[in-house]
């Protein structure tokens, strides 16, 4: 497991409430997956995401049940399939400047794009991953990690 992982959220000119939910991409590099792309997704509490959307209006996003602020590299959503930031934080591992999602809600956010290549290939890491908690073959991790 990566102990630090590096957000700068200073481009936003922002101060969050709340810390926001590092999801995505940098999530499946800090739990040693894969390589992160460019963009930063997070997902933010809902007072977070009206200041956002606020301040950034040109750049707001809707997908149908999402709602979501584009800017620089990051997709700030302030949630996934109805999913809020009070469910996806759910024993989340406290870093510097964000929360990162447990592996557990990670899958659970992956399975619901499964039919999506690349997110089937990440259900597939991070199942794997798993396995390798349950049966002692990380060190970084116990198995009652997957428990919280």
């Amino acid at each position: 497991m990566i102990s630090k992982i590096q957000v700068d959220l200073s481009k936003l000119d922002y101060k969050f409430l709340t810390k926001p939910l590092l999801v995505g991409g940098m999530a499946m590099e800090f739990y040693n997956l894969r390589k992160s792309g460019k963009d930063i997704d997070l997902i933010v509490t809902t007072e977070d995401y009206l200041g956002l959307a606020k301040r950034y209006s040109s750049y707001k996003r809707d997908l149908g049940s999402d709602l979501g602020v584009t800017i620089y590299n990051f997709e700030i959503w302030k949630c996934i399939h109805k999913f809020h930031y009070e469910f996806f934080s759910q024993g989340a591992i406290e870093n510097e400047e964000v929360r990162v999602i447990h592996l557990n809600k990670l899958l659970f956010m992956k399975t619901l794009a499964i039919d999506i290549e690349k997110y089937e290939k990440d259900v597939r890491l991070i199942i794997q991953k798993i396995l390798d908690i349950q049966y002692g073959k990380d060190k970084n991790y116990k198995p009652e990690f997957l428990l919280q």
